[in-house]
């Protein structure tokens, strides 16, 4: 085994001991949903940040770049707008309110913040995350099967069972204490890379014999058109395209938890700016390892190579073994903080919301618990099948991300933003944004015309804020 592999699974144990060594530290259930509501301004903004951006941030955004070129730029921008306005909009509000109704989960905050007697808020929230957060897992545990593969050439499909295995098995014991805690290394190793990564691209460009507008030209006609060559309506479909992706930061359960669980609303501020200072050049030196590697390896290569494993093969490439161990175990960081958050957010939904809320079924805090990580095994085991079928079919990260981060980021982006902001928000409100974000996404992305016109994660986003408000205003008129 080389270097990088050494480094690699020395990586994996480390997180196998934070899951024990967390293990003693779960004694509710909000210690084990929420870390008992103590995290530091550092490690809430760190753990945001590195369960936020997954392996969209380090695989399927180069390999976009890749496979674009510049008119992937509009993502970049919609990507750290997006995370501004989640902070600011989002973050200290939401800690108040749900301290203030003792909330430990999303749909648990809704139901009691509109007094949902029907309980249809957490149903249906309950059901909505469950659902989306299956493709979002499994687009991690993907993701692990390629970073794996491109390391030790191992298939595929032995590498999703190897990061499912261990992202289930840390989660299980440590709960949000080990979450957090590992996401704070991961987001210096995730910040590392993309900083140090296209550096060392750039560099390395500096002498070579073909410039990046030359790489870009040889790649597509289209790769140096910040609009892929299109113009009118078709042009302005790629910009909003783009900088529809930041619409979903408003409505992430497994990213807005981080804030239910920072320590007090004084800590927001600050964990705020460090989370800004993150994003700002971290998703800027994503897409420049997806241009680097385009000029360094050169179009032809990427034929037959998944562009998603750009960011390995030029870490591989360009930095000592050793660097590049770590940077490639920042990737893995990458897959795992946010494989492990959403598998504790679709856990709340189903034993918290559903389960113990829903259906009544009174716990001690012990059962809870180990109700919970029973779940974790079960959900765990759905997203694993629905990776290995991915893969076996072909499907790519980056379209399975972009369904997920619809229908999450619609269902839920509205129905905060409003009830948090606008007072005339209403619970029929509320149920009506919920049901038209998840509808339409569903919809939306399996008609291929309608997705060819405008992308389901701006359309899902715009009808579901409409519903609430219109809704909400005829509930006011009754």
């Amino acid at each position: 085994m080389d270097t990088i592999g050494i480094i690699f699974v020395f990586y994996l144990f480390f997180l196998i001991f934070v899951g024990i060594w967390t293990f003693k530290l779960n004694k509710t259930p909000e210690d084990y949903l929420l870390a008992g509501r103590k995290l530091g301004p550092w490690v809430a903004a760190f753990s945001e940040r590195a369960s936020g951006e997954s392996a969209w941030l380090l695989l399927a955004l180069p390999g976009a770049a890749i496979a674009v070129g510049l008119g992937e730029v509009w993502t970049v921008i919609g990507i750290t707008v997006g995370i501004i306005a989640s902070w600011y909009l989002i973050a200290e509000k939401l800690r108040e309110e749900t301290e203030k109704y003792q909330a430990l989960t999303i749909p648990e905050y809704l139901h009691r913040r509109f007094e949902d007697k029907s309980n249809i808020i957490r149903l249906f929230s309950a059901l909505i995350i469950t659902f989306f957060f299956a493709f979002y897992v499994s687009a991690q545990f993907h993701a692990s099967g390629k970073v794996l593969k491109t390391m030790f050439g191992i298939d595929a499909i032995t590498g999703i069972s190897i990061g499912a295995v261990v992202i289930v098995s840390y989660t299980l014991m440590g709960g949000f204490f080990a979450v957090a805690w590992t996401d704070l290394l991961q987001g210096f190793l995730m910040i590392g890379t993309l900083i140090i990564l296209p550096i060392a691209g750039f560099i390395e460009l500096q002498s070579s014999h073909v410039s990046l507008n030359q790489s870009l030209a040889l790649a597509s006609a289209t790769h140096s058109s910040f609009t892929m060559g299109k113009e009118g309506l078709a042009g302005l479909a790629v910009i909003l395209g783009g900088l529809s992706w930041g619409l979903g930061y408003l409505g992430q359960p497994h990213i807005i938890i981080r804030y239910m669980a920072i320590r007090s609303t004084k800590d927001v501020k600050r964990a705020r700016t460090i989370a800004i200072l993150w994003a700002i050049p971290g998703i800027t030196g994503s897409f420049l390892i997806g241009l680097a590697a385009l000029n360094y390896f050169g179009p032809d290569y990427f034929v037959n190579i998944d562009v998603e494993q750009a960011m390995p093969l030029l870490a591989k490439e360009l930095l000592p073994a050793m660097v590049a161990g770590l940077f490639i175990s920042g990737a893995v960081a990458a897959i795992m903080s946010t494989a492990d958050s959403q598998l504790l957010v679709s856990t709340s939904a189903i034993t918290e919301d559903f389960i113990h809320q829903f259906l009544g079924m009174e716990m001690t805090n012990k059962k809870l618990v180990a109700l919970s990580r029973i779940t974790i095994v079960i959900l765990g085991l759905f997203a694993y099948v629905i990776a290995v079928m991915s893969e076996t079919q072909g499907n790519n990260i980056f379209s399975v991300v972009s369904y997920a981060w619809s229908g999450l980021g619609s269902a839920f982006g509205p129905a905060l933003v409003l009830t948090l902001w606008w007072k005339k928000t209403t619970r029929h409100g509320i149920i009506a944004g919920l049901l038209t974000g998840f509808f339409t996404t569903i919809i939306w992305a399996n008609i291929d015309f309608l997705q060819a016109a405008v992308t389901e994660r701006l359309v899902s986003f715009v009808f579901a804020f409409a519903a609430v408000i219109i809704v909400s205003l005829m509930d006011r008129k009754n």
